[in-house]
């Protein structure tokens, strides 16, 4: 199966110049957990709910004056829309992360795969279960 067949599509995005209290507001709105960063089409960066939490309140930045690219993640990971769901699987797992961007072979953000992807619609309930166990081992923050 490929991560197309998975995936959700109509991605919402963020400009990085926004302030952290618009990109919390709008994953809200949505209720996502992750936003991607985009310069056009071009994926530059993600900010995580976790992100917004650890990066930025809790290191005592101001949410009304801190910008989305002062703490989005830059060390990106991501799959291509052809490739099979085991890609992004080993992705989840090697990254310990729950949901990847998804790109075209021009680099350009299509979609987004998550674990609740995955689950509903892979049907392999036990690399479901190996995924959910590597990605919830504790792990060393990356930026």
């Amino acid at each position: 199966m490929r991560i197309a067949e998975v995936m959700t599509t109509d991605v919402e995005v963020i400009d990085s110049y926004a302030p952290l209290t618009e990109a919390a507001a709008k994953m809200k709105t949505l209720d996502v957990g992750l936003l991607p960063i985009c310069d056009g089409d071009n994926l530059i960066g993600t900010l995580t709910d976790r992100d917004i939490t650890v990066r930025g309140i809790a290191e005592g930045y101001d949410p009304s004056d801190t910008k989305v690219s002062d703490i989005m993640s830059t060390d990106l990971a991501y799959c291509f829309e052809d490739e099979e769901i085991d890609k992004a699987f080993s992705l989840m797992e090697d990254r310990q992360i729950r949901r990847l961007p998804v790109l075209d072979r021009e680099k350009r953000l299509i979609g987004i795969v998550s674990l609740g992807d995955l689950a509903v619609h892979a049907g392999q309930k036990e690399r479901l279960g190996e995924t959910l166990g590597e990605v919830s081992q504790p792990a060393t923050p990356r930026r």
